[in-house]
């Protein structure tokens, strides 16, 4: 069900901020008022679906952050000059990604900010969700927030609406503050408001398990293992469990299962609400031969080109084990047409492996294919994680075990502390692959240096440069000045 994203042009209209990107400054622009400009339940909805829809804006490049930075995506085909830097770590301050995602992210703070300016005043007898409203504000500032410090550090922190001139004025907030002062306190905030499940017309909004699961993986980046563990045990006893095979996932159809923690929604069609993704990760036109026009009739995809991102690194396809379940979904070289035919990519061909997670029916628009932020086996693996940080090794497997034995493996057994470790590390890689995880993993355990050396990563290069038209925007180093090494 996406039915609350079919409000989203209203949504718009209802916002203080603009939904167009025609601005540089530090904050998007919102002035400060003690007017209120929402008046009805439906109002305030409204204006938190649009908060929502900010989202799809920062997550239609998440991949971009979150795998290209990583060993296992690889740019072999499609070599965008500005995804070349990213994956090969020679980084420009001037990278376009770099400034959009600066840009999204503080639009989805603006926006979050001003609706809690005014449902916090609101009159609780016309505002029936009003404590909901605060909830779901607080838990999509903290993910923007998170995801700012994640790749940028030290960031202005914003905590209301702001006109022009005092957000050129605000300075970076150390990442320790972000996280104890806002990004901790939001969800904690947000979790007691949040409801466990919602109608049907309102799935896809965030909830109880969304915040406590935010929250888990928050604690476990900052190195709080026990706080990680405990908050992370929480979600196991709400209801979710894993699909009965990875497969089932890709249903795109029924996105909202017993998996579903928290995605990013989008709707197929010409409205411009679809996703980018299935395109984004088909192939591209160049030396495929007869693969491209089996894996568009396979599957049901027609319109205009696209593709040849996210390759997948044939040292990471080797890395699978026999009879993993999701290996062909996740990472092939080839495809099984609907006759059951095996069909490869041409062996001379530059894109030689793709990834079919996104893959489904499209038109000439974008495509239902959600960005998944966090599901239920991304909760049992950091779980396991925390747990065995936490000297719980034997509980850890429990929970690591889980998810490879939906993917047709067996269970380990007897491993010690840093032979979990590493198991529940590579595991992540074969669940979560393109997923926007694989990067932000290595840098949270320190083996960020270690494991991308040969591909050329500097010292400084775990956080991203600050886009340098904000830079110049501020032109105050004091106020906003360059990370060191850029």
């Amino acid at each position: 069900m996406k039915s609350i994203f079919y409000f989203l042009t209203i949504a718009c209209l209802l916002t203080t901020t603009s939904c167009q990107k025609d601005f540089i400054e530090i904050s998007p622009k919102s002035e400060g008022t003690s007017e209120l400009r929402y008046k009805t339940d439906k109002d305030f909805s409204d204006a938190t679906i649009g908060v929502y829809r900010e989202f799809q804006d920062v997550y239609d490049f998440w991949w971009q952050f979150g795998d290209v930075p990583g060993e296992d995506v690889i740019q072999a085909a499609l070599r965008l000059p500005e995804l070349v830097r990213i994956d090969d770590f020679s980084l420009d301050v001037n990278n376009d990604i770099l400034l959009s995602a600066w840009l999204e992210n503080y639009q989805v703070i603006s926006n979050a900010n001003k609706l809690l300016a005014e449902v916090e005043d609101a009159d609780v007898s016309v505002i029936v969700n009003k404590e909901r409203y605060i909830g779901e504000a607080k838990f999509l500032r903290a993910l923007a927030y998170f995801n700012l410090v994640r790749i940028f550090g030290d960031v202005p922190m914003v905590t209301g609406p702001l006109t022009t001139e005092q957000a050129l004025e605000t300075p970076r907030t150390s990442v320790d503050v972000v996280y104890t002062d806002l990004i901790i306190q939001d969800l904690l905030d947000a979790e007691t408001k949040l409801p466990e499940t919602y109608a049907a017309d309102n799935v896809g909004r965030a909830t109880k398990g969304a915040a406590k699961s935010l929250l888990g993986k928050v604690y476990l980046t900052i190195g709080d293992f026990v706080q990680a563990e405990s908050k992370l045990m929480e979600v196991t006893n709400m209801g979710y469990s894993l699909l009965d095979t990875f497969e089932d996932l890709f249903d795109f159809d029924n996105e909202h299962h017993s998996e579903y923690i928290f995605d990013i929604e989008y709707i197929d069609g010409n409205i411009g609400l679809g996703s980018p993704f299935t395109r984004l990760f088909t192939v591209e036109t160049q030396d495929v031969g007869p693969f491209k026009e089996s894996l568009y009739q396979t599957f049901g995809i027609e319109g205009t080109e696209g593709g040849g991102r996210g390759t997948p690194n044939l040292d990471f396809i080797d890395l699978f084990e026999p009879g993993d379940l999701r290996q062909y979904r996740t990472a092939t070289t080839g495809i099984f047409d609907n006759e059951g035919n095996w069909i490869p990519i041409p062996e001379n061909a530059a894109l030689h492996a793709i990834s079919l997670k996104y893959i489904t029916p499209v038109g000439s628009g974008g495509s239902k294919t959600n960005w998944r932020v966090i599901r239920y086996a991304d909760v049992l693996l950091m779980l396991a994680e925390a747990m065995n940080e936490n000297n719980k090794t034997p509980e850890a497997l429990t929970y690591l075990n889980q998810v490879r034995t939906r993917a047709g493996l067996d269970g380990y057994t007897g491993l010690a502390q840093s032979e979990t470790r590493e198991k529940i590390a590579l595991e992540r890689r074969f669940e979560l692959f393109l997923e926007g995880q694989r990067w932000f993993d290595l840098v949270r355990t320190g083996r960020a240096l270690e494991v991308l050396a040969p591909l050329g990563i500097q010292s400084h290069q775990t956080i991203f440069p600050i886009p340098q038209t904000q830079i110049e925007v501020v032109n105050d180093p004091s106020i906003l000045d360059q990370n060191p090494g850029y």
